[in-house]
């Protein structure tokens, strides 16, 4: 080992390195467990969703404190809410449509910006730790070998045996930066991965829900009973132009007054 009492600076530098290690293992489990939880809260929401019989259901959805802990759910949610905001609106002319299709459009992408940056957490440490380690470690070396140089010079004895001892000593700490220096970078390579790849569900995602909306007039309510199946909602409309109709005066119909 290097006899760091007499080389600080290289002591120092095996302590930074360390510290760069237990930094790099802790995101890594960190960002890890992140994106398995964000998986599996994906796909539970996002069956749940889709499984809806109409936006109406999916919105009912939302209410549930278990949704915001996907992004999915976080996203439907911030969608959700430019939705009821416009239905409490008088106005439902063209005009005042295009406004709720910015007001969604501005949510879902200010939601997508928050989502990006929850997942972008912790990334610039690894990429930073896999780009210093190594020269963290040179210096550490250079330093080392400065001194072991140092000190043979003081001895006035250059032999084989004394100059390949301190620094080849020295030589442990660039080996040291390169070992911290790998997971980093394959963990931020992979992660960078993951993160654009959920970053392009989430927009197809926004992307989808931006359609349905359009389809439902950007109009939603909130805190109120799903909508019941198709085949009942026409089996009720059915009976109930029925009854408009015997309420209607058989003159307007054609017939004769009684």
């Amino acid at each position: 080992m290097i006899n760091t009492t007499a080389v600080p600076a290289v002591a120092v530098t095996l302590w930074t390195l360390g510290a760069f290690s237990i930094a790099t293992w802790a995101l890594i489990l960190v960002k890890g467990v992140q994106l398995l939880r964000n998986a599996r809260g994906n796909r539970r929401f996002g069956k749940q969703f889709w499984s809806a019989p109409n936006l109406q259901a999916a919105a009912d959805l939302s209410m549930d404190k278990a949704v915001g802990s996907s992004a999915l759910g976080r996203i439907a949610i911030a969608g959700f809410s430019a939705l009821s905001a416009a239905s409490h609106h008088e106005e439902h002319d063209l005009q005042h449509s295009w406004d709720r299709h910015e007001q969604l459009q501005r949510n879902l992408a200010q939601q997508l910006k928050r989502e990006r940056r929850t997942l972008d957490a912790g990334l610039a440490v690894l990429a930073s730790i896999g780009s210093t380690a190594p020269f963290v470690g040179l210096f550490g070396t250079v330093w080392g070998i400065m001194s072991a140089m140092h000190d043979i010079s003081k001895n006035g004895n250059a032999s084989i045996d004394v100059v390949a001892g301190p620094i080849g000593e020295a030589l442990i700490a660039t080996g040291i930066g390169i070992a911290v220096a790998i997971p980093a970078v394959l963990a931020y390579n992979f992660y960078l991965r993951r993160l654009k790849s959920a970053l392009g569900g989430y927009e197809d995602f926004a992307h989808d829900f931006l359609n349905l909306a359009q389809r439902a007039t950007f109009r939603i309510e909130r805190g109120v009973r799903s909508v019941e199946d198709p085949r009942t909602q026409i089996r009720e409309g059915r009976a109930e132009r029925g009854r408009d109709r015997e309420s209607v005066p058989s003159v307007l119909l054609g017939g004769k007054s009684a």
